[in-house]
């Protein structure tokens, strides 16, 4: 499965800055090879305030697609000429497809990669209550899919630091828009609410980077907490099973899943974005997020 470049090849790439880390590159060339589309995906260190020169370098090169990523999710949206309702509730963007007239069209797939990676478990979000521990942009993508996928209660909890404007923000706007799901953020170091709340939940989901390096072997759950009915879900994915999964697997929770799906899921959902085409999601899988700290 050899990569070919002609003068018909057409480009993707990823905004963002660093973006030498990024995995991005790999696993979509390896798709496009896999798939027999004629395309290549590059990767642009394009910083905040280089953005609007990219946008245009992107239209002037007719380019098919992009990503983008950090610290640009926010930022991108303004030069877009078209946006998804989860998007525009997110208020962050991390893949633009380019249509024939050349309109530039932002969706989010972060919640999309959520919510079909809790599907893939077995897991519904219709009609759940959930718990987020977070307000960053993992958590506001996740609380805007699972409202509109019909979850009965979703309660933020997160520390008064500067994340926690944004979680009421988003609060706000499902409140507005998507009623029937109830919502509410709370602060975090509310030991005794957060107890409650989490007994009371079907669906705790940590979407902080609490797991990670370097408070890998740290959690903000109390292990007492966790009990057999429980579905436990992390949006870390290095390490791949965090203090939070190891704690609940103990527990004997119903469920225990970990961030590389939602990682791998989002994916899929970009590259039928781009493709119109279903990703070998089991080979990508097995080729680039099993067994693997990234």
């Amino acid at each position: 499965m050899e990569l070919q470049i002609s003068g018909h090849t057409q480009l993707y790439c990823l905004l963002g800055s660093p973006v030498g880390h990024s995995g991005s590159p790999a696993m979509y060339n390896y798709n496009f090879a896999r798939t027999g589309v004629d395309a290549v995906h590059l990767a642009f260190d394009i910083p905040q305030n280089k953005l609007e020169e990219g946008i245009a370098a992107i239209k002037a090169f007719h380019i098919k697609g992009f990503n983008v990523t950090m610290p640009n999710k926010a930022a991108v949206i303004k030069y877009l000429d078209e946006i998804t309702p989860a998007t525009k509730l997110i208020g962050a963007c991390n893949t633009v497809t380019v249509a024939e007239d050349g309109r530039l069209i932002g969706y989010n797939t972060d919640g999309i990669g959520f919510s079909n990676n809790m599907r893939a478990n077995g897991i519904e979000l219709q009609g759940k209550k959930i718990v987020i521990l977070g307000a960053g942009g993992a958590a506001s993508s996740i609380c805007v899919q699972a409202a509109l996928d019909g979850a009965s209660q979703i309660t933020v909890f997160n520390r008064q630091d500067e994340f926690y404007a944004n979680g009421v923000k988003i609060v706000n706007k499902l409140m507005d828009s998507v009623p029937a799901c109830r919502t509410a953020i709370h602060d975090l170091a509310d030991r005794t609410l957060l107890s409650q709340q989490i007994k009371d939940c079907d669906i705790l989901i940590n979407a902080t980077k609490v797991g990670m390096n370097p408070m890998d072997g740290v959690s903000l759950v109390d292990p007492s907490l966790l009990r057999p009915d429980l579905v436990v879900a992390d949006t870390v994915y290095n390490p791949l099973e965090t203090r939070l999964m190891q704690d609940a697997k103990a527990a004997g929770c119903k469920a225990v899943i970990g961030g590389i799906g939602m990682l791998l899921w989002q994916g899929v959902a970009a590259f039928k974005l781009f493709t119109n085409q279903e990703m070998p999601r089991e080979e990508v899988q097995e080729k680039f997020f099993s067994r693997r700290e990234r």
